[in-house]
């Protein structure tokens, strides 16, 4: 569900401090969850309500930049069109992937995510449109133009960028995350989210490599 694109970008222009009271802000959600405040914000950071205010406007605007924060750690490696080749493709493909099963996997994400699911149609406030817009859609507008690239390139097959994106993103997320979201303690070692990441990239190679180009088995 967790968590970029220009909003996420935003987070580059995020000062230290700024950054810092947003981890803050991520640590609360992880001890009270709901009970997230301002003044709580405010008390664990060591600065005033009234900075706080000043820099993301209110609750919503803190959780917004919280939800931003955390999804820009979620990386889209930049890849040359002229030069892209199934190699640099597929390393694109696993860095996605890894970095998503991170963060989705981290406490933090997964408090936010309760929340976001408790609050969702019961009208306290809009964080899990605030989730699903700067989370799983924004990933997708980060994501679909190294698939397109890769199409043009003559390396992948599809006729819908949407539908492809929603392939990858099912082959890496699989049952993980309401596993998680559900109290599993899944053991993602750093060596088994490699793993993850590098199968279902092959697994998407597989489905949507082009007939015409190298396997993804050649590399």
């Amino acid at each position: 569900m967790l968590l970029a694109n220009a909003d996420i970008d935003n987070s580059q222009a995020l000062t230290e401090r700024q950054k810092a009271v947003l981890d803050a802000a991520l640590r609360l959600l992880v001890e009270e969850g709901d009970h997230l405040t301002m003044t709580a914000v405010a008390r664990r950071a060591s600065c005033s309500k009234e900075t706080l205010y000043k820099w993301f406007g209110d609750r919503d605007g803190l959780l917004t930049a919280t939800v931003q924060w955390q999804a820009s750690k979620v990386r889209v490696a930049s890849v040359d069109r002229k030069g892209l080749d199934l190699a640099s493709l597929t390393a694109s493909l696993e860095r996605f992937a890894s970095d998503w099963l991170k963060v989705i996997s981290s406490d933090t994400s997964i408090a936010l995510n309760r929340v976001a699911v408790g609050h969702a149609g019961s009208g306290k406030d809009n964080l899990g449109a605030v989730v699903l817009e700067n989370g799983r859609f924004a990933l997708a507008k980060r994501l679909k133009p190294v698939l397109e690239a890769g199409r043009q390139a003559g390396l992948l097959e599809f006729t819908d960028a949407e539908t492809a994106f929603r392939t990858f993103f099912g082959l890496v997320a699989r049952d993980v995350q309401i596993r998680l979201l559900l109290g599993d303690r899944l053991e993602l070692t750093e060596a088994a989210i490699g793993g993850d990441a590098a199968r279902a990239t092959q697994q998407f190679l597989a489905l949507h490599g082009a007939k015409t180009g190298r396997k993804a088995s050649d590399l």
